[in-house]
């Protein structure tokens, strides 16, 4: 993954320069190679993985692992809403967050609490509004750009719900408006009036849905929209500036803490049940 001679773009200007330039000629940027590793990075994250189909995979599999964790909880029914709906032990031990997590003290469980879905309806209509948005604000943000605001803004909704509330909390809605809040963000940069109204009609049903719908957590989704809204507000879009590698690094640490974080649940959840037996 690291290049040591050769050529590259330049992050931050998008020109044409050496690998082994402590300093970008054109526009005076230190380091752009990233010491040999910007220019592999900015292959791997902007042109051959698709993050928005991470998102969706992490989802699913994490889905599966829950279902998997405590099968007996299949058989209970709780209704039309609740099939399939995976048990609280294992939701813990894969990154739940609120309730007994949030008194831990297990800040991890803002980030893994966004890919943990609490039945097959559940997953499947997020999974159907991440795909329905999340290519439209990783065209116009770009992909690693896309996938902070995602994340952020999931962590940002789950951080409001257990400050609000505490109560234990899962799913990637919250991270869905702040894509939607994102969207909302470029069309008024680029002055699409159109495509700005038509985003604020489908956030306010989605916002009144979340009031009909039983367990809903609606502060997690106008705490996510408003964590959309912010990131999307400081980072400029694709068109404008090429994505740096201070982004791509920002998408990285994100995608490694999430990961991370999962392990960590499944150690404190099962080191606690363990305890609680002996």
């Amino acid at each position: 993954m690291r290049q040591t001679q050769g050529s590259m773009i330049c992050p931050s200007c998008g020109k044409l320069i050496s690998v082994s330039e402590e300093k970008c000629p054109f526009c005076g940027a230190w380091n752009p190679s990233l010491y040999g590793f910007g220019p592999g990075l900015q292959r791997w994250i902007g042109r051959r993985l698709d993050l928005i189909g991470v998102i969706v995979t992490a989802c699913v599999v994490l889905y599966i692992a829950a279902l998997a964790l405590q099968p007996e909880a299949i058989l209970h029914f709780n209704g039309f809403f609740g099939i399939l709906s995976p048990g609280g032990r294992a939701l813990y031990q894969l990154g739940m967050t609120g309730g007994v997590a949030w008194e831990q003290r297990w800040w991890w469980t803002l980030l893994t609490a966004i890919y943990l879905h609490g039945s097959l309806l559940h997953i499947f209509f997020n999974v159907m509004w991440i795909r329905q948005l999340g290519p439209g604000v990783e065209e116009v943000f770009g992909p690693a750009r896309a996938f902070v605001i995602f994340n952020v803004a999931g962590a940002i909704g789950f951080l409001v719900s257990n400050l609000v509330t505490g109560a234990q909390s899962i799913g990637a809605s919250g991270a869905i408006f702040g894509l939607l809040a994102a969207i909302i963000v470029y069309s008024r940069r680029v002055n699409h009036s159109a495509l700005s109204g038509q985003m604020w009609q489908l956030a306010l049903v989605m916002f009144v849905m979340g009031f009909i719908m039983p367990s809903v957590n609606n502060w997690a989704h106008a705490g996510g929209f408003a964590g959309g809204w912010l990131t999307a507000q400081v980072m400029p879009i694709e068109a404008q500036k090429r994505e740096g590698r201070l982004v791509m690094i920002v998408a990285l640490l994100l995608a490694v803490v999430t990961l991370a974080g999962v392990g960590l649940s499944f150690v404190e959840v099962t080191g606690v049940l363990l305890r609680s037996r002996g």
